[in-house]
């Protein structure tokens, strides 16, 4: 597909769906029109446009909280994008990691899971600190008990990979995980760090095998 082929509305707009790469959380919804498009595939950093100042403007430009591009998407009717992005920083102008944080409604039977809201659970723990709770008595009793409990769920994990045993195994590295996020969490460490260390050295290791086929 090409830019020739989207098609924008009487205003000259597109509506933009940008989701976050690694988690596939949506973070915002903006316009682009044909030159911010154009921009944003030339830069591969997030262009859109203003409609209430009628200019264009580059996340991040002010608050330093670039969009870095990975994939633009159309959808079946070509008049509404998904921009995949790898961001710094959050992306709502509130400060929060995305702009959609007032829900509506949730099926209480569809509980979902991901370490992402795992942190953030954490975060809560720590800034009202619940009585009797167990990520409550860890931050009270501070960095040194953390780590302390990291080390010995990574010796855990390996007693149980040497024995063998996956279920045994599966359990430790769950708690090797709880533990390092607390970790993280009193370090002011967010998964999107982590992930952002792991994309780099990603990218590393695919350019020294591009150039070890040379």
């Amino acid at each position: 597909m090409q830019i020739e082929d989207i098609k924008f509305d009487a205003h000259g707009l597109i509506p933009v769906v940008v989701q976050d790469f690694f988690s596939r959380q949506v973070l915002t919804v903006a316009y682009m029109n044909e030159e911010s498009l154009r921009i944003t595939l030339a830069e591969r950093r997030t262009c859109f446009y203003s409609r209430s100042r009628r200019t264009l403007w580059r996340k991040g430009e002010t608050s330093g909280n670039i969009q870095h591009v990975v994939a633009v998407t159309a959808d079946c009717d070509a008049d509404a994008l998904v921009v995949e992005v790898i961001k710094e920083g959050p992306a709502c102008h509130l400060g929060t990691e995305s702009c959609f944080t007032n829900e509506l409604f949730r099926d209480p039977a569809q509980q979902q899971f991901s370490l992402d809201l795992l942190y953030q659970l954490l975060l809560q723990r720590d800034r009202e600190r619940p009585a009797g709770s167990y990520t409550t008595y860890l931050f009270e009793k501070g960095r040194e008990k953390i780590l302390k409990k990291v080390g010995e769920e990574c010796s855990e994990v390996i007693i149980g990979a040497m024995k063998g045993s996956r279920e045994e195994t599966v359990f430790e590295i769950a708690d090797l995980c709880y533990h390092l996020l607390v970790l993280m969490a009193s370090c002011g460490i967010t998964p999107e760090d982590i992930r952002r260390e792991l994309a780099s050295r990603h990218v590393v290791d695919h350019k020294v095998k591009q150039e070890t086929l040379r």
